[in-house]
C-alpha cells in the first residue's frame, strides 16, 4: 500500500531535523559529503534530492545535475567535469546523476563505445577511492523501479503539462530497453560496489517510503553528528513594530482572492 502524504510528512519531519544537524555538523567539522542518486528515468530522483536539501542552505547543500558534455568537456579526462563540483570543507553536493552517465545511458543509448564504458568500469573504483583517501564522505544510491511504474509515470508526465518538460526523446527510448538498463546496472554493480564505496539500492516503487528509506540510511551511515546550535540572543526590540513605508514607489495591489 502507498505510503499517505500525511503519513510521509509526518514521518519525515524529525529525519529533517536530523539533516539540518548533519548540515550543522559538517559546517562545524570541516565535513565534506557527497550523495550520488541515480536510477531508471521516473524512479524519483529529483524528489528525493528535494527531501534531503529542503530545508538546508543553498549555498551549503547543492546540487549537481549535468546537462551532456560540450566538444570541448568530450576532448577531456572523463572524470574532469565532475571533479570540479566536488564539494569544499563543510559542504553538501547532491548529485542527480553522476559520472554513473557512462555505465548507464551511455552505454545503454549508444552514447559511448562499449570500450569506454569497460575503461570506465575499471577505474570508477581507483577514482572513487581518491575520495575517499582525501577524506570526502561518498554515498552511492541506486533507486529501483518496476516497469509498471515507470510506465504510468511516463504516462503521467506526458498528460501533465507541469510535468512534460521532464519527458525527454531519450525517456521515451529507454522504454524499449529496460532490460538493456538492468544488464547494465548488474556490471555496474559488479564493477564498482566496494568494500570502499558500496552501492545501496532503495526500493521506489512508492517514492514516499523510498525517501524516507534513503534518508534513514544516509543519517545512520553518517558519524555522531551532534552538535548544539549556538545560542541566540534575540533582545526585546524595544518599540512597537514599525509599518512598512514607501516614499518613491508603491508596491503592486494584493493579488485578487475571492
Amino acid at each position: 500500500m502507498a505510503l499517505k502524504s500525511k503519513d510521509y510528512r509526518r514521518l519525515l519531519e524529525p529525519m529533517t531535523e536530523e539533516l539540518v544537524g548533519m548540515a550543522r555538523w559538517a559546517k562545524t567539522t570541516g565535513a565534506r559529503i557527497v550523495v550520488i542518486f541515480e536510477g531508471r528515468d521516473t524512479a524519483g530522483k529529483g524528489g528525493a534530492i528535494r527531501a534531503v536539501r529542503d530545508k538546508l542552505n543553498p549555498r551549503q547543500c547543492r546540487t549537481v545535475a549535468l546537462s551532456k558534455p560540450s566538444e570541448e568537456e568530450q576532448t577531456q579526462w572523463y572524470f574532469q567535469r565532475y571533479v570540479k563540483h566536488l564539494p569544499h570543507a563543510g559542504e553538501i553536493v547532491l548529485f542527480d546523476r553522476s559520472w554513473y552517465n557512462r555505465a548507464g545511458v551511455e552505454r545503454v543509448m549508444g552514447y559511448c563505445s562499449e570500450e569506454q564504458a569497460e575503461a570506465f568500469l575499471k577505474a570508477t573504483p581507483t577514482f572513487e577511492k581518491m575520495l575517499i583517501d582525501d577524506g570526502i564522505l561518498l554515498f552511492k544510491y541506486w533507486l529501483t523501479t518496476d516497469q509498471d511504474k515507470q510506465e504510468e509515470r511516463l504516462k503521467e508526465r506526458g498528460e501533465d503539462p507541469l510535468k512534460r518538460w521532464k519527458l525527454s526523446p531519450v525517456d521515451l527510448a529507454a522504454r524499449e530497453k529496460y532490460e538493456a538498463y538492468t544488464e547494465a546496472r548488474a556490471a555496474m554493480l559488479k564493477a564498482t560496489h566496494t568494500d570502499n564505496a558500496p552501492w545501496t539500492l532503495v526500493d521506489f516503487n512508492d517514492q514516499k517510503r523510498g525517501r524516507l528509506t534513503l534518508i534513514r540510511d544516509l543519517l545512520d551511515r553518517l558519524p555522531d553528528m551532534h552538535i548544539e546550535p549556538p545560542a541566540i540572543d534575540f533582545p526585546d526590540l524595544g518599540h512597537e513594530p514599525y509599518e512598512e513605508s514607501y516614499s518613491v514607489m508603491k508596491p503592486l495591489k494584493d493579488y485578487p482572492i475571492d
